[in-house]
C-alpha cells in the first residue's frame, strides 16, 4: 500500500512539473529564440510526451518548416529537447 501512495506522490510531482514548463521561452542551441510553450501533447496510454505547443511564435520560427497542428500551432517534438531550465533548449536540427 505504500508503494502506491509513494507513486502517486510521484506523479502529483511530474504534474507539476510538466505544468512549470508553460510559458517557457524555447530556444536553439545557438539562441535563436522560437516561441514561448502554450500546451504539451503526450500519448495518453504511456505518458510520453510527444510535442511542445508554441505560442508567440517568432518570425525566425514562422521562417522554417516546421510541423503544425491543424489550427497552425507550431509542433516543436518534445525529443529534440536538450535541457530544461531558465528556458527550453532544442537540438533545431532535429526539428527540421
Amino acid at each position: 500500500m505504500v508503494e502506491k501512495l509513494d507513486m502517486m506522490e510521484d506523479r502529483k510531482s511530474d504534474k507539476r512539473y510538466s505544468r512549470s514548463l508553460i510559458g517557457k521561452t524555447v530556444v536553439s542551441k545557438s539562441g535563436k529564440r522560437f516561441g514561448e510553450v502554450s500546451d504539451l501533447t503526450f500519448d495518453t496510454k504511456t505518458g510520453e510526451l510527444i510535442h511542445i505547443m508554441l505560442k508567440n511564435p517568432t518570425g525566425y520560427c514562422e521562417g522554417l518548416e516546421i510541423e503544425r497542428d491543424k489550427d497552425g500551432t507550431f509542433l516543436i517534438p518534445y525529443s529534440s529537447v536538450l535541457a530544461i531550465g531558465d528556458y527550453i533548449v532544442v537540438a533545431e536540427e532535429d526539428i527540421l
